[in-house]
C-alpha cells in the first residue's frame, strides 16, 4: 500500500474573490445597507452580524437577521445582489494589486485555480465581466453550483476538487481567504494549506483562530507560501 505524501504538489488552489482577489472597499456593507433600507429594516442593527459573517452565502445572512422569514429573506437578497451590481456597474470594482499576476503564475507552474463566492451566479458574473477576467480561470463556482451552501461549510471547495480533478488527495489544496468563514471552509475541507490575507474584512487575530495555516500580507505572497511548503 502506498502511502500519499502530504507535501506532494499542490496543484489545486481555491481562492476567495471580494477582499481576496478582488478589492472590496466596503462594497459588500455599502449593498446591505441599501437592501435593508429597501425592506424597511434599519441597517445600523444589521451590520454588526454582516461584519461577523463576511464571505457567508449572502441569502443565509438574510435569513438569520429576518429570523427565517423565507421570502423576505429573498426580497432582501435581490435587493442586495441589484445594488452590489449597481455598484459594480459604476467601475467601483478592481482587482487586489497583483491578484492577476498571481493566478496567471500559478496556472503557468500547471496549478489549477478556481475562484470562489458567497454572491450569487449573476452579481459573480458581473464581477468577471467587469474585470475583463472571464478567461482568467477555468472554473468559478458561487453556492449554488455546489448545493447551495456557502461558506463556512466546504462544498465549495470540495465542489472544486471534485469538478476539476486536478489532484487526488485533498492535502494538495490550497484555499485562500481574508475572512473567518474561508478559514473555517478550507479547514473542513481538509486542505493543506489554508492562507488567510489581510486585504479584506477580518484580521491577522480572527483569520488564526478560525484555522489558518499563514497570514499574508495579500494574495500576491501565495505562490512562495506554495514554494515553501513543496520544498
Amino acid at each position: 500500500m502506498t502511502t500519499q505524501n502530504p507535501k506532494a504538489p499542490l496543484n489545486l488552489v481555491v481562492l476567495d474573490m471580494a477582499g481576496t482577489t478582488v478589492a472590496d472597499d466596503g462594497l459588500v456593507e455599502q449593498a446591505f445597507t441599501v437592501a435593508a433600507e429597501r425592506l424597511g429594516e434599519d441597517p445600523a442593527a444589521m451590520i454588526g452580524h454582516v461584519r461577523a459573517t463576511m464571505g457567508e452565502s449572502k441569502i443565509s445572512v438574510f435569513r438569520h437577521l429576518l429570523g427565517g422569514d423565507e421570502q423576505r429573506a429573498r426580497r432582501a437578497n435581490l435587493a442586495f445582489e441589484e445594488a452590489y451590481g449597481e455598484l459594480v456597474a459604476d467601475g467601483r470594482i478592481a482587482p487586489v494589486p497583483g491578484a492577476a499576476e498571481t493566478i496567471a503564475a500559478l496556472r503557468e507552474q500547471g496549478r489549477t485555480v478556481v475562484l470562489t463566492t458567497g454572491f450569487a451566479r449573476v452579481t459573480q458574473d458581473a464581477i468577471l465581466d467587469a474585470l475583463g477576467w472571464r478567461d482568467l480561470v477555468g472554473l468559478t463556482l458561487c453556492p449554488a453550483d455546489t448545493g447551495g451552501r456557502g461558506r463556512p461549510y466546504p462544498d465549495m471547495v470540495l465542489g472544486a476538487f471534485l469538478r476539476t480533478g486536478a489532484v487526488d488527495d485533498v492535502r494538495r489544496i490550497v484555499v485562500a481567504g481574508d475572512t473567518s468563514y474561508d478559514m473555517l471552509s478550507g479547514v473542513r475541507s481538509g486542505a493543506g494549506i489554508v492562507a488567510g490575507v489581510l486585504t479584506g474584512a477580518h484580521g491577522e487575530a480572527a483569520l488564526t483562530e478560525h484555522g489558518a495555516t499563514r497570514v499574508l500580507a495579500s494574495v500576491a505572497e501565495l505562490p512562495e507560501l506554495i514554494r515553501e511548503y513543496e520544498a
